[in-house]
């Protein structure tokens, strides 16, 4: 898997896009098929292929990428309620291979059968 992902290009800058949210670690930038009212993607900038290819030095980044979605989640309006989704590799429906949570709010889930 290549680490020249679409993701490590916006990073980089090579293709623009706006970020709702950057710091040291992260950006956060909306999805470009949105499957919720609100649906933003939070990507490490370190490339990490896959969730199950982060190792133990990884602890505190994955710590840091969840903390940001929830807060990134309640200004974003989407309240207490978001659901957080990490696919992992291609039969999990992950397409890009760079590492990325998925947060998709304002969407009434209950009513559409996906509870869990």
């Amino acid at each position: 898997m290549s680490e020249d992902t679409i993701f490590s290009k916006i990073i980089r800058g090579d293709i623009p896009t706006a970020f709702v949210y950057e710091d040291e670690h992260c950006v956060c930038i909306n999805d470009i098929n949105p499957q919720a009212p609100v649906h933003l993607l939070v990507i490490p900038r370190k490339p990490i292929p896959r969730l199950v290819d982060a190792s133990v030095e990884d602890q505190a980044l994955l710590g840091h990428l969840m903390v940001k979605a929830g807060e990134i989640a309640r200004k974003a309006g989407c309240g207490e309620a978001f659901r957080l989704v990490v696919n992992n590799g291609e039969q999990a429906g992950q397409t890009v291979f760079h590492l990325h949570l998925h947060i998709l709010g304002n969407k009434h889930y209950s009513e559409s059968g996906l509870g869990m």
